[in-house]
């Protein structure tokens, strides 16, 4: 067995290490889309099992409310681009070297450096756009409003295959007093739906496995969204009453937003893992494997797992094993001229 693969099974064999692991991942790589997708092809090849890749899906959607803290703690409060352009020039740097560990470190800070880069220029970009419209003007109050955003959150995440980049978007539009503070409560709990679409479409090209853990994303999410739109209000107020405990001003919106996206996925963890074991087997009905499978048709090969070696080299040996117990005796009694009929 590989490496990666021994980590993963010690990761992901108890519900309690996976979570704290899919969290600690997708706050170190700032996306919690490429976590579903690399779950979903470790999942299709085998190297995880379903309450594993649903720990690390729950974990994930933890790990991306460090996005929302970073860029409304740091990225808004100082002149970020002032740090951007060393981590771009060092990143690039490293990026050349041939050692893998400098390849590596290279790559997360030239990652970072573009993304603070991108949070200082679309401030910019508001605080010179409100000039000419004000974007408050077509704000939609009360519990309509929370539908519309709510909404127009996922079809942005959507389009931007980000929920992360979702969130630099509100925040700065916030901190630009484009949009209003409950309006932006509401399109981070559609950014939180609309980011499972990356895992569906990573799940299109993966076996029954995949299409599982993608379901089980879905389910999480859009129950962790029915629930904070629900409890809106109370969770406004129990934002406020922690801001005053930790010191937060009253007019420091994006602080509250991040503590708010931060409550509300919380919540959707605690709220799911007394079901997990009902939501398993809820997925193991809808997405049954295919009963009467040719020989010649591939269990674990697919294409979502071409996209790590790890999952491609796993799924390979699985596959010859399979192969083997289940094809090597219609292959032997062709081969002696004995056939079905």
């Amino acid at each position: 067995k590989g490496r990666l693969q021994k980590i993963l099974k010690n990761a992901t064999n108890k519900l309690y290490k996976s979570i704290p692991v899919g969290a600690f991942v997708t706050a170190l790589i700032q996306s919690s889309s490429l976590v579903s997708v690399i779950t979903i092809s470790f999942i299709s090849a085998g190297l995880i099992n379903l309450s594993g890749g649903l720990g690390l899906i729950f974990g994930a959607n933890l790990g991306t409310t460090a996005t929302a803290w970073l860029v409304a703690a740091f990225g808004l409060k100082i002149k970020i681009s002032a740090l951007a352009m060393p981590m771009l020039v060092f990143g690039i740097i490293f990026s050349f070297q041939k050692r893998n560990s400098l390849k590596g470190l290279g790559n997360v800070l030239a990652g970072l450096g573009f993304f603070f880069l991108g949070i200082h220029y679309m401030k910019e970009g508001f605080d010179v756009f409100k000039e000419y419209i004000d974007l408050t003007e077509y704000a939609v109050s009360g519990f309509m409003g929370i539908i519309i955003y709510c909404f127009l959150g996922i079809v942005i995440t959507t389009i931007l295959q980000s929920s992360s980049a979702t969130l630099a978007l509100i925040l700065t539009a916030l901190a630009a007093g484009q949009i209003e503070y409950e309006n932006a409560l509401a399109l981070s709990i559609g950014a939180n739906i609309g980011t499972t679409i990356t895992a569906i479409l990573g799940s299109l090209s993966s076996n029954v496995a995949g299409k599982r853990l993608a379901g089980g994303h879905l389910v999480f999410n859009v129950i962790t969204g029915i629930v904070a739109l629900i409890l809106i209000h109370p969770l406004t107020y129990l934002v406020e009453d922690l801001s005053n405990i930790l010191g937060i001003r009253a007019a420091d919106y994006t602080l509250k937003l991040a503590l708010f996206h931060t409550i509300f996925n919380l919540m959707g963890v605690l709220i799911m893992i007394p079901l997990i074991k009902l939501l398993e087997k809820g997925l193991l009905r809808v997405f049954k494997e295919k009963e009467g499978r040719d020989i010649d048709e591939p269990k674990f090969l697919n294409d979502s797992i071409l996209e790590f070696p790890t999952s491609a080299i796993s799924a390979l040996m699985k596959e010859s094993k399979y192969l083997y117990e289940n094809a090597i005796f219609e292959i032997v009694t062709h081969a002696l001229n004995v056939h079905r009929e």
